[in-house]
C-alpha cells in the first residue's frame, strides 16, 4: 500500500483494473475484492486524480457501484481506513446506559439517507433521530450537504439558541459523550478523514459516485449498531442494499424509499420497504418486502410540497428545535413527518415488542399491540414519538449533547 505522500512517484496504478472493469464483453471483470481494493487506495491518497475518477466513473456507468457485495467489501474498507476507536470501554458505557426494553436489547441505532432524491424536504432522518434519543441509544453518522441546501451536520450546527459542536466528538471522547446523554452525531470528515481525497473529484464530476451509497454503510460504530432505518433514493437499489447490509452482518435494518424516489418513508404516500430480520427458528436473516403508508401509522397523509420548505440550515434548525420543544402544532405536516420516520426506528429496534410500557414522564402505558405491514406496530411507533416530544425527553437528551460537545471543545479533548 502506498503512504500519504502526494508525490506523483509514489502513486499506485490501477490502469489493469480499470481496462478490465471498462471492458464491454463482461469477460475476466474485477471480483468485489479487488475493486474494494482499488477503492482503499483512495483512503491513504495513493491514487491519482485521474485515477480515481476514472474509477468511481467505471462504477458508475458499468452499475458496479449498487452491486450488494461491492458495496458490501468497500464499506469494510472505507470503515477499516476510518479513525481508530476503542469500542471496548465503549461497549460497556451503552451497555451501562443502554435500556433494554422489547427486542431491543439497548445497543446503538442509526437513521440516515443516502441523500440525492431531489425533493429537498426538511431534516427528518435528523430530527427522528435525536426524538429516538429519548428511548434508544443512538449514533448518527452523517455529513454536510452534498445534494440538498441542508444536510445533517449543516443543521445541527446552528440550532438556537446554542448549537452543539459537532467537531468536538471524536473517537477520544466518545466514552465522555456517551456518559452524560443517549445521542451522538458522527461527524463523517472527523471519522473517516480519507475520504477527503475524493471530494473535489466527486464534485467536479456530476453524477452520484459510489461514496454518495457506502456513507449509511460505513457508520464507524457500525459492530455495534444494534438497529438502523437507511433511506435511499431510488427503489431499484433497495434489493441490493439491504443485502449488502446482511452480507456485513446486520440482523435488524430496513430499508425505505419513498415511492417520488425519497429516501424517506413518504408522508405523501406508498413507501417500499425491505426489512432484514433473524428467523428464531434457524437464526438466518431473511428479508421482508412490504410497503407502508402514512394510514399504517394511524396519520393522515401529506403532499411533498408541504415538508420541503427548500430553507436554509438557520431556517430548518429552528423548525427542528420548535419540534423539540413541542412548539408545532399536533397536525403539522412536517410533524407528521418526523413522526413515521421515528416510529420506524422504534419499531425496527424491537422496543415496540413490549407489551407493556414503563417510559416515565407522563406515559400512559397504553401499549398498541396491532401489527401492520411487515408485522410491525407502527402505531405504537407513533405513540412513542409523540411521548418523546410531550414528556420533554427529546430536549433533555439533546440539551445534554449540546452541553457535552461545548464542554469538550472548550477542554480541547
Amino acid at each position: 500500500m502506498a503512504t500519504n505522500s502526494t508525490s506523483e512517484e509514489q502513486k499506485v496504478s490501477i490502469t489493469p483494473l480499470l481496462k478490465r472493469l471498462w471492458n464491454e464483453s463482461g469477460v475476466n471483470e474485477p471480483s468485489s475484492a479487488e475493486i474494494a481494493a482499488a477503492v482503499s487506495y483512495i483512503f491513504t491518497n495513493s491514487l491519482s486524480e485521474v485515477q480515481t475518477g476514472a474509477l468511481l466513473t467505471c462504477l458508475h456507468f458499468k452499475n458496479r457501484d449498487r452491486q450488494a457485495d461491492v458495496l458490501s467489501r468497500c464499506s469494510e474498507a472505507m470503515r477499516t481506513f476510518a479513525t481508530g476507536i476503542e469500542q471496548d470501554d465503549l461497549q460497556k458505557v451503552i451497555a451501562r446506559r443502554g435500556r433494554e426494553e422489547g427486542n431491543y436489547h439497548g445497543g446503538l441505532c442509526d437513521i440516515v439517507g443516502t441523500g440525492g432524491d431531489s425533493h429537498n424536504t426538511f431534516n427528518i432522518s435528523t430530527t427522528s433521530s435525536i426524538l429516538a434519543s429519548s428511548l434508544l441509544m443512538i449514533g448518527k453518522h452523517g455529513n454536510k450537504a452534498s445534494t440538498s441546501r441542508s444536510g445533517s451536520a449543516d443543521i445541527l450546527s446552528c440550532t438556537p439558541p446554542k448549537a452543539p459542536v459537532i467537531n468536538a466528538v471524536t473517537p477520544a471522547n466518545l466514552n465522555t459523550i456517551y456518559e452524560e446523554t443517549n445521542y451522538s452525531f458522527l461527524f463523517a470528515p472527523i471519522f473517516h478523514p480519507g475520504a477527503r481525497h475524493a471530494a473535489s473529484i466527486r464534485r467536479q464530476l456530476g453524477w452520484r459516485t459510489i461514496f454518495n451509497l457506502l456513507g449509511p454503510l460505513a457508520n464507524p460504530l457500525h459492530g455495534m449498531v444494534e438497529a438502523r432505518v437507511i433511506g435511499v433514493a431510488r427503489k431499484e437499489i433497495g434489493p441490493d442494499f439491504v443485502e449488502a447490509f446482511r452480507q456485513t452482518g446486520a440482523k435488524k435494518a430496513m430499508i425505505i424509499c419513498g415511492d417520488e424516489e425519497l429516501d424517506e418513508l413518504s408522508c405523501a404516500g406508498p413507501t417500499h420497504c425491505w426489512r432484514l430480520v433473524e428467523n428464531p427458528s434457524t437464526k438466518e436473516v431473511e428479508t421482508k418486502y412490504f410497503t407502508l403508508s402514512p394510514s399504517d401509522f394511524g396519520l393522515p397523509t401529506h403532499p411533498l410540497t408541504e415538508v420541503s420548505p427548500g430553507q436554509s440550515p438557520e431556517k430548518n434548525a429552528e423548525i427542528l428545535m420548535r419540534i423539540l420543544k413541542g412548539e408545532v402544532p399536533p397536525d403539522d405536516p412536517i410533524l407528521h413527518f418526523v413522526y413515521i420516520n421515528t416510529a420506524a426506528l422504534f419499531v425496527i429496534s424491537g422496543i415496540c415488542d413490549a407489551d407493556t410500557s414503563d417510559m416515565g414522564h407522563g406515559d400512559d402505558g397504553n401499549v398498541i399491540k396491532e401489527e401492520g405491514p411487515g408485522g410491525g406496530r407502527w402505531k405504537e411507533g407513533v405513540r412513542r414519538a409523540k411521548w418523546a416530544i410531550t414528556s420533554g425527553e427529546a430536549y433533555r437528551q439533546w440539551e445534554k449533547f449540546v452541553e457535552v460537545t461545548n464542554r469538550c471543545h472548550e477542554n480541547g479533548r
